[in-house]
C-alpha cells in the first residue's frame, strides 16, 4: 500500500516539475520572438525614415511603431544593428549602417 502511495508522489512530483519547465520554455520562446518581431519593425521603420546620418528619438519611434517608449529603448539597446547616440543629444537612435563609425585620433 505504502508502495503505491510513494510511486503516485513521484508520478505527480514528476508530471508537475515537467509540466512547469513546458510553460516557462514556451513563455521564454514566445518572448524571445515577440522582441524578434518588434525589432524588424523598428529596423524597418529606421531605414525608411532615416537618411544618412540622422538620428529618431525613442518617442518618434514608439509613437510609428504602436509600442511603448520603454519597449523601443529596450528593443533598441539589445539591437546589434542600432545605435545609441552619445554626446549632448540623449536617447536618439539609428542603424549602424546609416551612421559613420566614430574615429579616435
Amino acid at each position: 500500500m505504502e508502495d503505491k502511495i510513494l510511486e503516485g508522489i513521484v508520478i505527480g512530483a514528476s508530471g508537475g516539475a515537467l509540466a512547469g519547465l513546458t510553460v516557462y520554455v514556451i513563455q521564454f520562446l514566445h518572448q524571445k520572438l515577440l522582441d524578434c518581431i518588434e525589432s524588424k519593425r523598428i529596423r524597418r521603420w529606421l531605414e525608411e525614415n532615416t537618411s544618412r546620418n540622422q538620428w529618431r528619438s525613442a518617442r518618434a519611434i514608439a509613437s510609428w511603431t504602436n509600442l511603448p517608449i520603454e519597449r523601443v529603448q529596450y528593443l533598441c539597446s539589445r539591437d546589434a544593428n542600432i545605435r545609441l547616440t552619445t554626446g549632448q543629444n540623449e536617447d536618439l537612435w539609428a542603424l549602424r549602417s546609416k551612421i559613420p563609425e566614430a574615429t579616435f585620433e
